[in-house]
Formats: C-alpha cells, sequence, structure tokens
C-alpha cells in the first residue's frame, strides 16, 4: 500500500517542487493550504492548480485568519511590503508563527491520515530571513511532534520532510525542472494582482526571479511591469 503524506502547498514554487518531490518518493499526497488572510487569494488559486496538476490525492485549503493578530506586511494592510531589496535581519513580510501554525495543522491531519510523513518547502539558503525556515526550527518541530502525538505515543514516528532547506533557490528550480514542473502555475509574488500577476520588485519576486537567471532556466513568471 502506498504510505500517505501530507504536504504543505501555499502554491509558490517551493512548495511545488516540494508536491513533485514527495510524489516522485511514491507518496500519496494530501496537500493542505492555509487561506490566513494574506493579501491576495492568486497563490491559493495557484496551490489548487498545482494539487491538480500534480497528482494529488487530496487538496484541502483552511481558513484560519492571522488578520486578527495582523504584525505582518502579509496580514495588514497598514503595513507596506518593502520593495527596495532583500535586507539584514527579519523583514516585516514575516507572519508570526506562521509556519509552527501550518505544521500543527498538517501534523493534525497526518494523524487522522495515519501518515507518518510531512513535507515542506521551507529554505534557509535564498529566502528571506525568516525564522521559521531554519533546520533548526524543523528539527525542534519534529521532535515537539513525535511527544505530542497518540500515534508517536504509540511507536509510529513522524518525520518532518525539508529537503529543500540546503538548497539555493536555482538549485531549488533545476530539481523541479527535473520533476516536470510547470513554475508557470505558480505564484510567489508577497503582492500579486487578482489576474495573477507578480510586481517584481518585492524580496519573495527578486528571490525568484534571481533563481531562474542563476538557473540558467527562462522564467515563466507573469510581471506587472513587463
Amino acid at each position: 500500500m502506498t504510505a500517505n503524506a501530507v504536504v504543505l502547498l501555499s502554491g509558490g514554487l517551493d512548495s511545488a517542487t516540494i508536491l513533485a518531490l514527495a510524489r516522485s518518493r511514491g507518496f500519496n499526497c494530501h496537500c493542505l493550504s492555509l487561506d490566513y488572510g494574506q493579501r491576495h487569494r492568486v497563490e491559493l488559486e495557484a496551490a489548487a492548480r498545482v494539487a491538480a496538476r500534480l497528482g494529488a490525492a487530496h487538496h484541502r485549503t483552511l481558513t484560519l485568519d492571522l488578520t486578527q493578530f495582523g504584525g505582518s506586511a502579509l496580514t495588514d494592510a497598514a503595513i507596506a511590503v518593502p520593495m527596495g531589496g532583500v535586507e539584514p535581519g527579519i523583514p516585516v513580510t514575516y507572519v508570526p508563527a506562521r509556519n509552527t501554525i501550518m505544521l500543527s495543522l498538517a501534523l493534525a491531519w497526518a494523524e487522522v491520515l495515519d501518515a507518518a510523513d510531512i513535507f515542506v518547502g521551507v529554505n534557509a539558503v535564498d529566502y528571506s530571513g525568516y525564522p521559521d525556515c531554519r533546520p533548526e526550527f524543523i528539527q525542534a518541530f519534529e521532535t515537539m511532534a513525535n511527544l505530542a502525538t497518540k500515534a508517536a505515543v504509540e511507536g509510529k514516528k513522524l518525520t518532518v520532510h525539508a529537503p529543500l532547506i540546503d538548497l539555493t533557490k536555482a538549485e531549488i528550480i533545476r530539481l523541479g525542472n527535473s520533476l516536470g514542473v510547470d513554475y508557470a502555475m505558480t505564484i510567489s509574488c508577497y503582492q500579486a494582482d487578482f489576474l495573477g500577476r507578480a510586481c517584481g520588485s518585492c524580496d519573495s519576486c527578486r528571490l525568484r526571479r534571481a533563481g531562474f537567471e542563476a538557473a540558467g532556466v527562462v522564467d515563466p513568471t507573469l510581471y506587472r511591469s513587463h
């Protein structure tokens, strides 16, 4: 029987690559997206496209309104998305505890599915400095998960897979290309318009564009300025 896995799917470049990788490893993938009040819904529409195109067994989008807390340019319209380039430190686009929340939801679903594997597309090389994208965070969450769940207490160890964590954006793109990922269906921009066109200037756009250039791969992203 094919093993179940839960895959966190944002609709962006990294999560699409993770889904393709999990599928290539033979997992029956149950994709989970989170509508947390982010600036646009087009990334959630992209997640649905990616899940369908890459053969996910299921795709669910949960709603948890993090705008009630705010504290991030992605959940508070009064905080501007930085457009001047990637700066040192933790940027205002960091959403407090977002990855912890999403991994916790994935963990809950994994228990129900009798799944011992969760895949997440976090990256600690070409990224914006988020603390919840670091290897030590992923390891700490896995340790916690194996203390917190009925499945683990009864002997079924859970593994949180983050195979992109040490890769550059270019390496991730090359990996996705080798797995047949069509990156044109993904959305990475923090403030894409309703047509899915990227701004080209936010940190995420800059990292994505630089990744395609470094990989020597044509960038399929639709930019508003082009």
